[in-house]
């Protein structure tokens, strides 16, 4: 690989930088032409594959689209799509011609859709208006080698904004490939055979399910989902021997709830990423079952990329309830409110410092997470570490709700919901669920109170203005909520009044 990098004749890359993703591309189409390189499964079963030959030449394609489009180096290209052939292509596109692909949710209501657009600010928008006609403009152009690109930031990604806007966080990475960016989770444990066969089952909006793409420049097959699906994962995994996949709870749990998942063919699975939330311990054991505790990894990270910790089942065993240590060289601190470092088994702030991190930036406008003077940085999350240094969450961040393994903040949708007239105000908190692990729970002041909406009019007005994972499975109504003279609640005591 070094000689390829020293070759690549872009200022700012080399040996030691890495390869230029779509050149990596190109060098995989020379190097192994006729080898699988993706496979997308429509929603009624239906596949279609692509080589690394085919893959190169449409994504060259894709790239003359985009910049036809106006799309340039640097340019931001917002990917509002379902997981599909076009988004992949796109994506591939616009690191073909040095664009940065913004990958965000295709389902959003014209109100939240239009402020995350106005955050992102990009030169071109692949949705359903555009699709069609970005993919028939690239079947028409060539299919040939573009100029060698570097985009100067590898990706960004859409997430919910604490204050009520839309945050897109921009990596400060350049879009170069180097082999840490197709390192296995499970080869920091044991020998991880490659190339890999890796599902996609989530939507490639979420980090966890665009990162995959850098494994398929690392030379490893890609299995996409259209939507995720239980049965079809499990088709998937015996139809095309997948080897592994990331999920989260949610999801392992639906898998895992099929009738015959007992009987079916799980053994080229190598192993499991699970992140998004802290798995449920019966959910962990059924899965060590299905398994092993040795397949079955789990981690702790922010979108932010602020670093990583992880562990394998067999020592969740012996750290039970523990989302891992520092991985590949993250270092984990618990600070105290007043800054300094605290003792084994006391609860502070977590923060973490990582070389594998190249920073950060808010498109959105929103101020960096808070940093040490040292590089350490918080997502906010509390939690202690053992005496053998692995880390516990106590609590993530004391607003945000995970349920079904994403991220809702309140204030997103206490700005959506306050603009109803008649909804005086609002607190939305998560309540313990089953299923959701914390439900999405609207407390609501109304404007009149003899006649107050009903629950349904506020999860109906809700679905016209969020994305469906953030609307109110619940509605109450109160008199009046309870606020302090600067206009604070406490959450902790609202939710623990309902039961936790």
């Amino acid at each position: 690989m070094s000689t390829q990098t020293a070759s690549t004749g872009v200022p700012g890359t080399g040996p030691d930088d890495g390869i230029p993703f779509g050149t990596k591309l190109a060098q995989l189409a020379e190097q192994r032409p006729d080898d699988t390189a993706l496979t997308v499964i429509a929603r009624d079963g239906t596949a279609h594959s692509m080589t690394f030959a085919e893959l190169d030449r449409r994504a060259n394609q894709w790239g003359r689209a985009l910049a036809a489009a106006g799309a340039q180096v640097g340019s931001l290209v917002a990917l509002a799509i379902p997981n599909s052939q076009e988004f992949i292509l796109a994506a591939l596109g616009c690191w073909k011609v040095g664009a940065v692909p913004v990958p965000m949710r295709w389902d959003l209501p014209d109100w939240e859709r239009s402020r995350v657009l106005e955050v992102i600010d990009p030169i071109v928008v692949v949705d359903d208006h555009t699709r069609d006609a970005l993919a028939s403009r690239a079947a028409a152009e060539s299919d040939g080698p573009l100029p060698e690109v570097v985009s100067p930031h590898a990706n960004g990604i859409c997430s919910s904004g604490s204050t009520g806007m839309p945050k897109v966080i921009l990596t400060l990475a350049q879009g170069v490939w180097t082999p840490e960016s197709s390192f296995p989770f499970l080869a920091a444990w044991a020998p991880t055979p490659q190339p890999q066969t890796i599902l996609v089952p989530g939507p490639m909006y979420h980090t966890n399910g665009f990162s995959p793409l850098t494994y398929l420049l690392g030379g490893d097959r890609l299995v996409v989902l259209e939507k995720f699906d239980a049965a079809t994962v499990v088709d998937a995994i015996e139809r095309y021997r997948i080897t592994n996949f990331t999920a989260t709870p949610t999801m392992l749990a639906r898998i895992a709830a099929l009738p015959d998942i007992r009987e079916r063919d799980l053994s080229s699975v190598a192993w499991i990423l699970q992140g998004a939330a802290v798995m449920p311990h019966a959910l962990l054991h059924t899965w060590f079952e299905l398994l092993s505790p040795e397949q079955v990894v789990m981690a702790y990270g922010m979108t932010e990329n602020l670093g990583l910790t992880a562990l394998r089942g067999d020592e969740w065993l012996a750290h039970r309830g523990s989302v891992g240590r520092g991985f590949r060289d993250t270092e984990v601190q618990i600070l105290g409110l007043d800054g300094q470092p605290v003792g084994v088994h006391e609860h502070g702030e977590i923060y973490l410092r990582s070389p594998m991190s190249a920073g950060y930036h808010y498109l959105g406008g929103a101020p960096l997470l808070p940093s040490t003077p040292d590089g350490f940085r918080t997502a906010g999350d509390i939690g202690h570490v053992d005496a053998d240094g692995y880390l516990y969450i106590a609590d993530r961040r004391s607003d945000m709700i995970i349920t079904g393994g994403a991220n809702v903040f309140p204030a997103e949708v206490e700005c959506a919901l306050v603009e109803h007239e008649l909804i005086i105000d609002v607190v939305v908190i998560g309540l313990s669920d089953p299923e959701w692990g914390r439900r999405v729970h609207a407390v609501i002041q109304p404007a009149d109170p003899v006649n107050p909406l009903a629950e349904h009019e506020v999860i109906a007005y809700a679905k016209t203005r969020l994305a469906a994972y953030k609307v109110p499975k619940t509605v109450e109504f109160v008199d009046e909520i309870p606020r302090t003279a600067a206009t604070k609640v406490n959450r902790s005591a609202m939710i623990e009044a309902r039961g936790g």
